[in-house]
């Protein structure tokens, strides 16, 4: 088990975003609803939403699928990222929206506290230390019991450490997404905050099964990503059919049995920080690989050469667009 400040987590919870927002239409609710309990069956103890996605309606479905379950799951959701009424997306650390956030996921949650409360994105106005400050707030008063950062660079994590203990900070971070090793892995290890590793599947890239862009819909998040650009993209699926060559020789010696997934997932599982990735997937079979590969493991030599086959400096392309840059916190090469 992982230890985030109070809490503990398996090594593999559940990003419940694709659901309802970024990928596509919205999942049907009825389907979400057995993927979310089936999740809970096979041991998942770890639910990921936010005030964000879908404007509000996967914190929505979260509380009217599984919360009659509540004591079986960490319950993390975020603030300061969300949707307006003209369906514009703001970013603001303003305490007091903080606070009417915070009151508006416990509602549509159906829960009476939040056990990890992530601020999504600093918004590089309001000192981070005012607005970890609100949340300090929201602690003592019962609504969250841990406070989070997302997309933050080690700098503004210490920061706002400085104001509460931060319990965790969730960052991209993937074999094919390097930044946290800039600096953040350090600044975890020494506040004793948890990396949360959002997309550790490299957006669908570190299955093995994305051959093409020609499926993505119209609002599919990854057509703005330089990395899922055609000048881009044939580059970046030649690394990773050179990994599942790899995977195959190593299957083919008897040293692993795991799919390209689970071999991502175990990698992340195997850094030396307290780490827990929180992979989506709408698919039921994926749900099932993904969290068994939270009780697999790697030799230090696969590890080693995992991390020399694929890094930052042969990925063709940032993770983000210049727009979307300009909207984090984190380190970059």
């Amino acid at each position: 088990m992982k230890r985030i400040g109070q809490l503990t987590s398996r090594a593999v919870g559940l990003g419940c975003m694709n659901l309802s927002h970024a990928y596509g239409p919205a999942t049907p609710e009825k389907q979400a609803a057995q993927l979310l309990n089936q999740a809970l069956d096979l041991g998942y103890d770890h639910l990921d939403t936010a005030t964000l996605y879908g404007a509000g309606a996967n914190e929505s479905l979260l509380g009217r699928a599984v919360m009659h379950r509540r004591r079986e799951f960490l319950l993390a959701s975020k603030c300061g990222m969300y949707m307006d009424a003209q369906g514009k997306k703001r970013i603001s650390g303003d305490p007091a929206l903080i606070r009417q956030q915070c009151e508006a996921s416990l509602r549509r949650l159906n829960t009476d506290v939040i056990d990890l409360y992530y601020l999504h994105r600093w918004d590089k106005v309001i000192p981070i230390e005012e607005t970890v400050g609100e949340l300090s707030r929201l602690v003592d008063e019962g609504k969250i019991r841990e406070i989070g950062l997302s997309e933050v660079s080690a700098q503004t994590l210490r920061k706002a450490h400085s104001v509460h203990p931060i319990a965790a900070v969730q960052s991209e971070y993937s074999l094919w997404t390097r930044n946290p090793e800039i600096a953040l892995l350090d600044a975890c290890r020494e506040l004793d905050t948890t990396l949360v590793a959002f997309s550790p599947l490299g957006r669908g890239m570190l299955t093995g099964t994305l051959k093409s862009t020609d499926a993505f819909t119209e609002k599919d998040i990854r057509r703005a990503m330089p990395r899922f650009d055609e000048s881009n993209f044939a580059h970046n699926l030649a690394l990773i059919e050179g990994l599942q060559a790899q995977l195959e020789e190593w299957q083919q010696a008897g040293l692993l049995e795991m799919n390209l997934a689970q071999l991502s997932l175990s990698w992340l599982n195997s850094q030396p920080v307290e780490l827990v990735s929180i992979p989506g997937t709408t698919n039921l079979a994926h749900l099932a690989e993904n969290i068994a590969a939270s009780e697999q493991s790697l030799s230090a030599e696969i590890v080693s050469a995992l991390s020399e086959m694929i890094h930052s400096a042969n990925v063709a392309g940032p993770r983000y667009n210049a727009a979307t840059q300009k909207e984090i916190d984190t380190e970059e090469f």
